[in-house]
């Protein structure tokens, strides 16, 4: 791969990571890392009417309940952050 090549690739990457907040960065921590995935996923769930069908059914719930209860959980999917080292 040429040097030329690499620049673009890398320019590429850059410009997805600043577009979209999930593509994540060098230094994104592993705790963003699964809130970004724990948040697609309930989007996708939300995004799909058969799977809150599927998942009222399952729960024995409303659907609006569900819905509710997905919004809630995308706040702080993972729980609270982790508290960051003093430097």
């Amino acid at each position: 791969m040429s040097g030329a090549e690499r620049y673009n690739i890398h320019s590429q990457l850059e410009h997805l990571q600043s577009k979209y907040i999930g593509t994540g960065h060098a230094d994104t921590t592993k705790h963003e890392w699964l809130t970004n995935q724990h948040r697609d996923t309930f989007a996708s769930i939300l995004g799909h009417p058969d799977l809150i069908n599927f998942m009222a059914i399952c729960e024995n719930e409303t659907k609006a309940r569900i819905r509710f209860n997905l919004v809630e959980k995308m706040l702080q999917p993972c729980g609270p952050p982790p508290e960051k080292p003093e430097d």
